[in-house]
């Protein structure tokens, strides 16, 4: 590694202060102490927010589930709230890495970075969540901007997100199976307002699928699925699979999603 400093305020306003002057904010260290050490990132200043309580935690506000940004991915997977009126983001965190990384990983930190293939921004944005922050609330169709790319400003903090609780939702995911980060990866939720399908893991960043919300919105069934295309143009070619491929597993998820969350 290489010298800088480390700081734990004990007041989110203390973390907001010495964000805003240039401190790299600390959550689960997941993504951002790797990049550290293969010095991809060179903070002179990391904020520790472990010790902010407020930050942590799970509350039911109207028919809304609230998360706070530092609750772990083990803590919302186990959460009888969350199980209880959104069980399909309970069984999304419970899917992410491993044990190790269950334990460390928070909602807020995985958000913020926005890895395009990260399970938790396609619940964000299928469950058309609010992103709370230090300066502002932000819906979610605004908040993811590409690849690494959000909507927050330098020095603004995710505080919690808002999951409005839908009528019913499913998230299934093909995985890398050394990172178990999604090949692809399939959130969808039948709300009041229409259905919500959020693609992960497919191309730069997460992104709603108007086609297969369109279809759904007609008939919430497996066979729906089937009469829409799946644009390959913009997904993503790698070792693990072609765009071509990437296009079937949205389609072969999707189905498999729609299954999942009729039972």
């Amino acid at each position: 590694m290489y010298n800088f400093t480390f700081e734990r305020p004990a007041s989110l306003a203390d973390a907001s202060q010495r964000a805003k002057s240039g401190g790299q904010p600390l959550a689960g260290g997941q993504t951002l102490l790797a990049a550290m050490k293969q010095r991809l990132l060179a903070p002179d200043s990391l904020i520790d927010l472990a010790a902010i309580a407020s930050l942590a935690g799970v509350s039911k506000e109207g028919n809304a589930i609230v998360i706070g940004a530092m609750t772990r991915h083990r803590d919302v997977e186990h959460n009888d709230l969350v199980r209880s009126a959104i069980p399909a983001l309970a069984g999304l965190a419970g899917g992410i890495g491993d044990r190790q990384v269950r334990a460390r990983g928070t909602l807020g930190g995985s958000v913020a970075n926005t890895d395009p293939a990260a399970c938790y921004p396609s619940a964000v944005l299928g469950l058309g969540a609010t992103i709370l922050t230090t300066d502002r609330k932000i819906a979610a169709d605004d908040f993811f901007q590409g690849m690494y790319a959000t909507a927050l400003e330098p020095g603004e903090l995710i505080t919690a997100i808002s999951f409005p609780i839908p009528q019913r939702a499913a998230y299934v995911k093909f995985r890398q199976p050394a990172s178990r980060f999604a090949i692809v990866g399939v959130f969808l939720a039948q709300t009041a307002s229409g259905v919500r399908v959020a693609i992960t893991g497919a191309s730069a960043g997460v992104f709603r699928h108007t086609g297969l919300e369109a279809a759904l919105n007609q008939s919430f069934t497996p066979a729906a699925v089937d009469g829409v295309a799946i644009d390959a143009s913009s997904l993503n070619t790698d070792l693990h699979g072609t765009a071509a491929y990437r296009a079937q597993l949205i389609r072969v998820l999707t189905r498999q999603a729609v299954q999942k969350a009729l039972g």
